[in-house]
């Protein structure tokens, strides 16, 4: 019998065996996409860098707006344009307006922007304003986006699409990221086959590696396949001997309590301390191996893909992320259960699930199956937890759901 834990103890037992790593390195702005950052980015000025129209209009002084109505018009003097990406040719006086476009620096003298279809050119250099606006109406102050100084992204960030846009805006063009961990990848078991060969009777084709090393590569990780290991003791601890140069070893297949599965054995022959824990209280996933040999992490995850999956999600991903000094993003919501589901005392169940909304409320409808059916994860986009010392929910129950 395996002596297990909880997944949270499980969780806390994994993220207190390893420390962040500490290696940083500089990429181009475009290639720094889902990286995560070492260094803290301050604004170096301030965004934007001058007062700027939201709107195509007329740039005025506000005050000389006040009490104007299509019934009695403001009068303006236009004393040229704004073009874009220059400076106003002059500054507005008195009675004065310039004309300008979305996105025009504002020019001094003015405080804000009438839009176009609020005003009527009467010809020549005349033009009647029929809407009073306030101070600052329909603009941009200069650094009203962001402040010189101001922190725009915190060390341990994620890079988002966004956050490329905002540090390209504050000409951030190398960017200080952390060293991706490297994970070396293994699937162990006499029936597996590559994907591109034609699996004989017994036989089945690996999917885990490839699956366990997508999710890898989303974490921010740099994974590598190492092939299939066969069910022997021996071959196992040499392909386990030999992954000196990764920072973190995961083998998919092996963890169960079987007379033919060695991942635990050969962990704790590698060096101390070994093997941590074998075991959490958790469907699917229960055999769940983790164990750390000179500050390095080694994960051994059931067979089944479902259950594979499952573990790299709860322990692999968040793991990966500290070794990388993130600050992991919760991908946990909530949602009502579509049906019911029953749950045995004492553990965690995780069904996959598909979401939708339905009159404004997000509901969770279970896709049921096997651990080790595929098309269950392909199916669905969340994993919906039933909580360990629960024996199940009740159709309409609000629930968390993980994203995936």
């Amino acid at each position: 019998m395996l002596t297990v834990l909880s997944v949270k103890d499980a969780k806390e037992r994994i993220l207190s065996a390893v420390t962040a790593q500490t290696h940083c390195t500089t990429v181009p702005l475009p290639d720094a996409t889902e990286r995560v950052l070492a260094r803290s980015v301050a604004a170096q000025h301030d965004l934007p860098t001058f007062p700027r129209s939201t709107m195509d209009g007329y740039a005025v002084r506000a005050k000389d707006t006040f009490g104007a109505s299509e019934s009695m018009p403001a009068l303006f003097d236009v004393a040229g344009e704004v073009m874009m990406g220059q400076a106003p040719p002059a500054a507005v006086a008195a009675g004065q307006a310039l004309r300008i476009a979305t996105g025009g620096m504002l020019p001094e003298g003015s405080d804000a922007v009438v839009m176009v279809e609020h005003t009527e050119d009467l010809g020549g250099a005349t033009l009647a304003v029929n809407r009073a606006v306030a101070p600052g109406e329909n603009t941009i102050a200069r650094g009203e986006d962001i402040k010189a100084g101001e922190t725009i992204l915190p060390a341990g960030h994620i890079l988002r699409p966004q956050d490329i846009g905002a540090l390209a805006a504050m000409g951030q063009v190398m960017i200080d990221v952390a060293q991706k961990p490297r994970v070396a990848i293994l699937s162990t078991g006499d029936e597996l086959v590559m994907p591109d060969m034609e699996p004989k009777e017994g036989q089945i084709r690996d999917i885990n590696s490839y699956l366990l090393s997508a999710w890898a590569q989303r974490c921010g990780a740099e994974p590598s396949r190492l092939g299939i290991i066969p069910d022997t003791a021996e071959e196992l601890l040499n392909a386990l001997q030999n992954t000196g140069d990764y920072d973190c070893v995961i083998l998919s297949g092996g963890s169960s309590a079987g007379t033919r599965d060695h991942t635990a054995s050969c962990i704790d022959q590698l060096g101390k301390p070994g093997v941590l824990f074998h075991g959490v209280s958790m469907r699917p996933g229960k055999p769940l191996i983790f164990g750390v040999v000179d500050g390095k992490p080694y994960f051994g995850l059931s067979g089944n893909p479902t259950s594979a999956m499952v573990g790299f999600l709860l322990f692999v991903r968040p793991l990966l992320l500290q070794m990388a000094g993130a600050v992991e993003r919760n991908p946990v919501i909530t949602a009502r259960a579509e049906r019911n589901l029953s749950s045995a005392s004492g553990r965690e169940d995780y069904i996959r699930a598909a979401l939708y909304e339905q009159e404004g409320q997000l509901w969770a409808r279970p896709i049921l199956g096997q651990a080790n059916l595929i098309s269950t994860v392909v199916r669905g986009d969340a994993l919906l937890r039933i909580p360990q010392n629960s024996e199940g929910i009740e159709a309409g129950d609000t629930v968390e759901v993980m994203l995936i």
